[in-house]
């Protein structure tokens, strides 16, 4: 459903096709936004349910533009929740309005003070996507890398404690081997293994809806 003129809400984008993943991450954008905003959650229908590949990431970035032309009407700001941040640039541009992603927010959430941060997904073909936007953010000297999980990531996200499992070693793979200090959750569908997660760590590990969130209501509410 298109927002009416009179709504004023925050939309997030998901690049996935996937519906109950866009549902799990309305529920935790509007966790996080509390009473400051409300949230809507829009899904792709051209996207696989879950994108793991660089050309998978490339080809949604078009709908996500679409999508957000469509809902501009009433919106605050979008939120792009797939972990690549496809079409971002070109949503800001063609929108005019407020857009953050996954990745950009959890990355500058993660970089708070000069920390050194890391990655830890299940979309190891996205490891050069990811590395590009560490640099394009001008993050790459303290960028520490990715850690991924084995094996078919799709099959991995819809097994919950394995996947938490499997998410923890890589974690503990960016803080011991790459001098991590803290460790990004990478990609949207992971939004539930990322909650669980912080309370696994000592050192922040960074949820990246909650940063979406954060990054835009800040954008939104600035002079």
């Amino acid at each position: 459903m298109i927002p009416g003129p009179g709504d004023r809400r925050i939309v997030l984008i998901n690049p996935n096709s996937a519906q109950a993943t866009t549902d799990m991450m309305v529920a935790i954008a509007r966790g996080a936004a509390g009473d400051r905003a409300p949230v809507v959650g829009v899904t792709a229908t051209r996207a696989p349910a879950m994108i793991v590949t660089p050309h998978e990431l490339d080809a949604s970035a078009g709908e996500v533009v679409e999508l957000g032309l469509a809902h501009r009407p009433g919106c605050l700001g979008f939120i792009v929740s797939a972990f690549g941040d496809p079409g971002l640039e070109a949503l800001r541009e063609q929108t005019g309005l407020p857009c953050t992603g996954l990745c950009e927010a959890s990355m500058r959430a993660a970089h708070a003070d000069g920390r050194r941060f890391g990655v830890a997904t299940v979309t190891p073909e996205l490891t050069d996507a990811i590395a590009a936007q560490a640099r394009h953010l001008g993050f790459a000297a303290t960028y520490t890398g990715l850690r991924s999980t084995q094996g078919d990531p799709r099959a991995l996200a819809a097994d919950a404690g394995r996947l938490r499992a499997e998410l923890a070693d890589a974690v503990r793979a960016c803080i011991a081997l790459d001098g991590a200090e803290a460790v990004i959750i990478g990609g949207g569908p992971l939004g539930d293994a990322a909650s669980d997660l912080q309370r696994m760590f000592s050192e922040p590990i960074i949820a990246p809806i909650p940063s979406a969130v954060n990054q835009l209501l800040g954008m939104i509410n600035r002079p």
